[in-house]
């Protein structure tokens, strides 16, 4: 059967079966005259998945918001809002409603298309970002770190025009992932760097 081995946050199963069908546990294989080993490894690092699932849910938030900008393209976002804040049992002439309507009515059915379409770029990248990261492939880690600093420059400057929390905690995680993904690819080139000597 399987043995797990633990490195720095990464599982590894590692399982031997022998010419006669028989099963061993071990870590890395034996070279013995006459001896024909299959070694099945499944390397699972926690921190890849962990970013992977994130951003596959990230993926489903902008999906979900690019299919609700299509659908409201053709509608009075005014009075979805009015309606939204009657179920919610919140006061339609209240300030806050009054703001949100005042806002929604400046955008153009023209201005939901552009949201619509951009969000449902961004979740295709989300999308692809975090199948690669489950999968652990290359690829994936180089295309989020690049993602990552490409879009550091604007989320600094909306933190700048508009401060909150919610904007701040935003560019924390996504500064806690840059700084994982640096370290696990370093790492990785250290391994590798190092078996080829």
């Amino acid at each position: 059967m399987g043995r797990g081995v633990e490195d720095m946050g990464s599982a590894v199963e590692i399982e031997e079966v022998g010419e006669a069908g028989g099963k061993r546990a071990g870590v890395a294989s034996e070279h013995k005259a006459g001896a024909v080993h299959k070694c099945v490894a499944r390397h699972h690092d926690s921190g890849l998945l962990t970013i992977g699932l994130f951003k596959l849910a990230e993926a489903v938030f902008f999906l979900l918001v690019g299919a609700g900008a299509i659908h409201f393209i053709h509608h009075d976002l005014g009075d979805a809002a009015v309606r939204l804040a009657e179920r919610l049992r919140i006061d339609p002439d209240g300030r806050l409603v009054s703001y949100v309507i005042d806002h929604l009515d400046a955008i153009t059915a023209q201005r939901m298309k552009q949201i619509g379409l951009a969000t449902f770029f961004y979740a295709g990248l989300r999308t692809t970002e975090g199948i690669g990261l489950v999968l652990e492939k290359k690829w994936a880690e180089y295309l989020t770190v690049i993602v990552t600093v490409s879009f550091l420059p604007w989320e600094l400057y909306e933190i700048v025009r508009h401060p909150d929390w919610l904007r701040v905690c935003l560019l924390v995680a996504n500064l806690i992932v840059l700084a994982y993904l640096v370290w696990w690819l370093g790492r990785s080139h250290r391994q590798r760097t190092a078996a080829a000597d």
